[in-house]
């Protein structure tokens, strides 16, 4: 493997993690306010049907990917009305609402066009090189000439960190994560703090999806999103929770997708199944072996009741 090949696998790294990126921190988001993030999955895929039908019908990709972050958002309502203000089974709920985003998608994908799949090509955005941070040897081609969307991904990394450890919006977070009455004995409204971080989670997830369809693909299919969901949720276990953690995560996933894309032109004696199975063989290993020592927020889970 000489030097371009080198850089051409982990520019294609950076860009197959944005997707994971964008979905782990709405995960995290969710997760760290006490609410499984099962469901970050449909998120995910509605944001990709969402952005990919409205860039094809307007002809703006910009404005899918904000629709995007709409549709996952809406998922986020849904989810976050039955479990945190119904008090529904998170678990089950976000597996339920996950089967039917699948169905969802398909069935609108149909009956807007027809009643058949149709064929949506879309052209990605091109690349922003950042004036001479991309003109630097070895690392300018592979950090700075990435679509802009690649880069608000990993610079969303420091402000959510931040408001999490700095600010009181991202305490009152992380408290109702860990013991909900006690935050709802501050003042603060647990139902309501973990409603707005669900669908927080979701928009950003759905730009997740977005990246996805719009970016990657350049296109809708049924079910494209193909685990992707659980594999940002993965991220986040493996990050133990941080923000930076889950972007290392994401990073790893991407580096063994990218690689298993790869495999293959350079002539490598492995099969392309074996390959296919790779990120998902790493993300078992993964969580296998840190699980053990992993600490979920306390309150994860739980319904919080007022008394």
């Amino acid at each position: 493997m000489d030097l371009s090949q080198i850089a051409d696998l982990a520019a294609a790294t950076i860009r197959i993690s944005t997707p994971l990126l964008f979905a782990a921190l709405g995960a995290l988001l969710s997760e760290k306010a006490g609410t499984f993030a099962v469901g970050i999955e449909s998120m995910m895929l509605a944001g990709a049907f969402t952005g990919a039908i409205s860039a094809f019908a307007f002809g703006n990709v910009a404005l899918g990917f904000v629709l995007a972050a709409l549709g996952g958002a809406i998922i986020g309502c849904l989810l976050a009305f039955a479990t945190a203000r119904c008090r529904a089974d998170q678990m089950v709920t976000g597996l339920a609402v996950n089967v039917l985003v699948l169905g969802l998608s398909s069935f609108l994908l149909r009956g807007l066009f027809g009643g058949r799949a149709p064929v949506i090509r879309l052209t990605p955005p091109s690349a922003r090189p950042l004036p001479l941070l991309s003109d630097l040897p070895v690392i300018g081609p592979v950090l700075f000439r990435q679509p802009a969307i690649v880069y608000l991904a990993f610079a969303l990394v420091v402000p959510v960190a931040l408001i999490l450890t700095k600010t009181r919006a991202g305490l009152a977070l992380r408290a109702v994560g860990e013991n909900p009455d006690a935050a709802f004995a501050a003042g603060n409204d647990p139902i309501r703090i973990r409603m707005l971080a669900v669908v927080a989670g979701g928009a950003l997830a759905g730009l997740g999806g977005a990246v996805l369809a719009l970016q990657e693909v350049g296109g809708f299919t049924d079910g494209m999103t193909n685990g992707r969901g659980f594999m940002a949720v993965a991220a986040v276990l493996v990050g133990r929770w941080t923000p930076v953690g889950a972007m290392a995560g994401c990073l790893i996933f991407g580096f063994v997708s990218a690689l298993e894309l790869r495999a293959q032109g350079w002539g490598l004696p492995v099969s392309s199944y074996v390959m296919q199975m790779m990120p998902y063989c790493l993300a078992l290993a993964l969580l296998a072996g840190i699980s053990r020592t992993a600490r979920l927020p306390a309150a994860i889970g739980n319904p919080f009741i007022r008394h």
